[in-house]
């Protein structure tokens, strides 16, 4: 007995998530999104991103607009794309930092982006990941 619950039947409902699962789907995550910041993009690249959040999943960012829901952060993928937001300048995602809490993940990471035919890293950014039954439930970005 673990907390009043057995360890198995914690496991079994989804209640614990091991840390190597939710670097695997944080990694899923990075890997997809830079696939669509690329300039030959698709509509089935964007969804690939969303097969990793849960159905109820919100994105929070209070600098740029405060509190997304699922279909918002879709619209806005797909409007990003539409208008050639998407053009490639970013080329990879530098994580410097990982802290791994119960079903959470925060991360300090750098986006590293060509500028003026340079490769260059962005600013530290900080974001945290929740997660619920394996998926992203939650991304709050605090930078």
């Amino acid at each position: 007995m673990f907390g009043g619950l057995n360890l198995t039947k914690a496991q079994e409902n989804n209640l614990t998530t091991h840390k190597d699962s939710l670097n695997y789907v944080l990694n899923q995550y990075y890997k997809l999104n830079l696939k669509v910041f690329q300039q030959n993009s698709t509509i089935e690249d964007i969804d690939n991103i969303f097969e990793l959040f849960t159905d109820d999943f919100t994105y929070v960012h209070p600098k740029y607009g405060g509190v997304y829901t699922r279909e918002d952060l879709y619209n806005g993928y797909k409007r990003n794309q539409s208008n050639g937001g998407y053009d490639g300048s970013v080329v990879d995602v530098k994580i410097e930092n990982s802290i791994y809490g119960l079903n959470a993940i925060t991360v300090s990471k750098r986006f590293i982006m060509k500028e003026d035919g340079n490769v260059v890293e962005g600013d530290e950014q900080m974001a945290l990941f929740e997660f619920k039954n394996g998926k992203i439930f939650l991304i709050k970005e605090y930078w």
